[in-house]
């Protein structure tokens, strides 16, 4: 009996110990899971601190904010800005070498510059030049020129450039045949100081198609537009393609 109640007070201790070291061990877990909740609290509100720090140095740095307004002053006209600091050697001579030669003559009072066409022509090698009209009336049940297939050819026109700097301007033409588009051109001409002797400019050469599928009448567009999408020269017309030259052009 006695020997049995030792066994059973024995193996009750064992039992006591093992649930006191599974207890201490419960107890360990739980600490270290409270401590690791903590920890990543704690992290956690550092973070939106941070973000909170770093918008506020956003919203305190006037670096950083955009600028609603930007006052720039009155617009001037380039002969007034030109004339500002004409006692400034440095920079008349800065001027000088950003517009180059500009003849003081040309401008005006206009803060905006001023292209005008003053010639627009065909050249054709061996024939003498097709001049197009200057203003340009368009007429659609007549064609403005007429060229021979397989001739070469390259387009000509002079300008002149007056009140100010004209930049980026460019060429662009497109032709159709029967409503169908099969040609366009764009070049860039670049930027032009005002002067009172007007600017020449040939395009390359181009060769007209050649074969009766080629022969016809057609359709172009032909602009002179500067970066700031003004439009110089828009003129609408047609032209033919035929077998030979005409004959009032021999």
């Amino acid at each position: 009996m006695s020997a049995a109640v030792g066994i059973f007070s024995a193996s009750k201790q064992d039992g006591l110990k093992k649930n006191g070291r599974n207890n201490n061990e419960e107890a360990r877990e739980e600490k270290k899971k409270k401590n690791k909740k903590f920890v990543d609290d704690n992290e956690a509100k550092n973070n939106n601190v941070d973000d909170e720090n770093e918008v506020d140095e956003e919203d305190d740095n006037p670096k950083l904010k955009p600028e609603k307004e930007l006052d720039l002053g009155p617009p001037l006209s380039l002969k007034e800005q030109l004339e500002k600091d004409k006692d400034d050697e440095s920079l008349r001579r800065w001027k000088e070498q950003l517009l180059g030669s500009v003849d003081m003559s040309a401008l005006g009072e206009m803060e905006a510059a001023e292209v005008k066409i003053e010639r627009l022509s065909i050249v054709c090698r061996g024939r003498p030049d097709i001049v197009l009209p200057i203003p340009f009336v368009s007429n659609p049940k007549s064609s403005l020129f007429i060229l021979k297939e397989g001739s070469p050819y390259r387009l000509k026109f002079s300008f002149t450039v007056s009140h100010n700097v004209v930049s980026g301007l460019n060429y662009t033409n497109t032709v159709w045949k029967t409503g169908v588009k099969v040609e366009k051109t764009k070049v860039m001409l670049g930027t032009f100081s005002p002067r009172k002797d007007p600017y020449t400019y040939e395009l390359e050469e181009e060769t007209t198609p050649s074969g009766l599928f080629a022969r016809g009448s057609y359709s172009a567009t032909t602009k002179l537009v500067d970066d700031d999408g003004k439009a110089y020269l828009a003129m609408n017309y047609h032209f033919e393609i035929k077998k030979n030259w005409p004959s009032n052009n021999s």
